[in-house]
């Protein structure tokens, strides 16, 4: 036998069906959080820049393309998470690092979307490692070295990822949602650090709605339930 891979070794995928892939599963992702687990595959495919039947080939059933969602999602989550428990620099900044990260991936908003679609266990059982510890890790160093307040604690963190992750209501009618949800989560962590710390220096990301941009949106919204009507 020629000194090529071992014969129980799996192909790899070449660079473009791996690229493809990748697109398929961003793109179908966002749609699920948009549009719901029953949104059309032809738009997953529109938004990938694929052909639907390049989607078909990589996932022949619309279960298949639930599973690589959620497996791509909390794989990349636990990737995120080992990274940044590693980051020997301040706990604080790590720990926010990997909460914007969790943010661009939705990770609060597709599972929702996708509950009921596929066997959890399953694709835990599938993902190595798990991004609780490596989280609990960074807050309780944060704390001991005093930059976070002591009474807060891991689910502080992770449900205002969730509810941060969601979109905002009115059907799409801020462009910067997402944008926005960044900027609050730098907000949200600056006011996890104790009494008597220092202020922040860096400035705050995103778009900054003040009060004639959230009435400008906020009649947007009105004038869109007005046509419904």
């Amino acid at each position: 036998m020629s000194a090529d891979l071992p014969a129980d070794a799996a192909p790899r995928m070449r660079a473009d069906a791996r690229r493809n892939r990748e697109q398929i599963l961003r793109a179908a992702r966002d749609v699920f959080v948009d549009e719901g687990p029953d949104a059309p595959l032809d738009e997953i495919a529109r938004r990938a820049g694929v052909g639907i039947a390049t989607l078909y080939r990589r996932f022949p059933q619309r279960a298949d393309l639930f599973r690589g969602v959620v497996t791509e999602v909390l794989t990349a989550l636990t990737e995120a998470a080992r990274e940044a428990v590693a980051d020997e620099g301040d706990p604080v900044e790590a720990l926010r690092r990997f909460m914007h990260r969790a943010l661009e991936l939705k990770i609060g908003s597709v599972m929702p979307s996708l509950l009921g679609r596929f066997n959890l266990g399953e694709i835990l059982d599938e993902v190595r490692g798990d991004a609780v510890d490596p989280v609990d890790e960074m807050l309780v160093r944060a704390q001991a070295a005093g930059h976070i307040r002591p009474d807060v604690v891991f689910g502080d963190l992770t449900m205002m990822i969730m509810r941060l992750s969601r979109p905002l209501p009115g059907g799409g009618q801020f462009a910067d949602d997402e944008a926005l949800a960044h900027r609050h989560l730098d907000v949200y962590v600056d006011g996890l650090r104790p009494s008597g710390s220092p202020r922040p220096t860096t400035m705050l990301s995103g778009p900054a709605v003040d009060a004639p941009a959230f009435k400008r949106l906020r009649e947007r919204v009105l004038d869109d339930a007005r046509v419904d009507d």
